[in-house]
C-alpha cells in the first residue's frame, strides 16, 4: 500500500511530538494512553511507538 500524503504528516507529527502522530492515526484510546507513557519514559520509545502504530495499518 503506497504512502499517502496525510501518512507523511503523520510521520513528522510522530517524530516532533509522538503522542500526536498516534492521536491523528487513531484518535483518543489505549494506543494513545501507551504512547504517552513511552514519550514520559524517553522521547525515543515514543517515537519508536508511533512509527508501529503509524505503519501498522
Amino acid at each position: 500500500m503506497p504512502f499517502t500524503a496525510s501518512d507523511i504528516i503523520k510521520l513528522i507529527c510522530a517524530f516532533i511530538l509522538p503522542p500526536l502522530g498516534v492521536f491523528l492515526e487513531t484518535g483518543c484510546g489505549a494506543d494513545l494512553l501507551i504512547n504517552v507513557l513511552l514519550t514520559c519514559l524517553g522521547w525515543v520509545p515514543g517515537i519508536i511507538h508511533a512509527c508501529y502504530v503509524i505503519f501498522r495499518n
